[in-house]
């Protein structure tokens, strides 16, 4: 199981939400001193009203079977805020976590990590509370600008916002778009880099989070 190490509370206002984002991001670590990661969990929260559906997916890698998954619902207590999603989906997300019997070498989200403007996206948020390895992988941006990379796969360009390197546009299957990838904490570029295309099959989305999100979207 993964619990937190550090918790703040989550009954806040949106802008005592930012203004803990801030806080929250001098605990980053852009650093890992691990060389393999041997499992990797896919996390992904879907909402529908106010109930939250988190998923969680462990993966073995290289084969990327199936080690463990699970799947909560609970109630979601804060507003829809752009750029505070952590605030409505990480209770969810750490209620699951807290419920695998197995601890993932590094979490892998469906969603933003520093790529983000106050540079605490979901992944990196849980993964400062759990002072655990994390990743962001999302479907798009949220901040920064880039060249478009070239169409093969495993080609990537910089991400970059304010004059900072803040996630790499990466290409994951020939010809498809690209994916956005940053670390959360506890991870390097990099790495991360490579991490989302050793769990890459065949489709644009990493295999552990494409199942998380087919189980937080309340598939099978």
């Amino acid at each position: 199981m993964l619990t937190p190490r550090y918790c703040h509370p989550w009954d806040i206002s949106p802008q005592e939400a930012i203004e803990l984002q801030w806080e929250l991001a001098k605990r980053i670590s852009l650093d890992t001193g691990a060389n393999t990661y041997r499992t990797v969990a896919g996390v992904d929260v879907g909402v529908k009203g106010e109930l939250a559906r988190a998923a969680v997916v462990v993966m073995v890698l290289p084969e990327l079977s199936i080690l463990e998954r699970v799947v909560i619902e609970r109630p979601v207590t804060f507003p829809y805020v752009p750029g505070l999603l952590s605030f409505r989906e990480a209770p969810a997300i750490l209620e699951a976590l807290a419920r695998l019997e197995s601890v993932p070498d590094v979490l892998l989200f469906d969603g933003q990590g520093y790529a983000h403007p106050r540079r605490m996206g979901i992944a990196t948020h849980v993964g400062i509370l759990l002072d655990h390895p994390t990743i962001g992988c999302a479907k798009s941006r949220l901040c920064g600008s880039y060249e478009e990379p070239a169409p093969a796969r495993g080609s990537y360009t910089w991400l970059r916002d304010r004059g900072e390197t803040v996630g790499a546009v990466l290409r994951t299957r020939s010809g498809v778009q690209p994916v956005f990838v940053s670390v959360g904490h506890r991870m390097r570029l990099d790495i991360a880099i490579d991490l989302v295309l050793r769990c890459t099959r065949g489709y644009r989305l990493p295999e552990p989070t494409r199942w998380a999100h087919r189980l937080a979207s309340g598939g099978s």
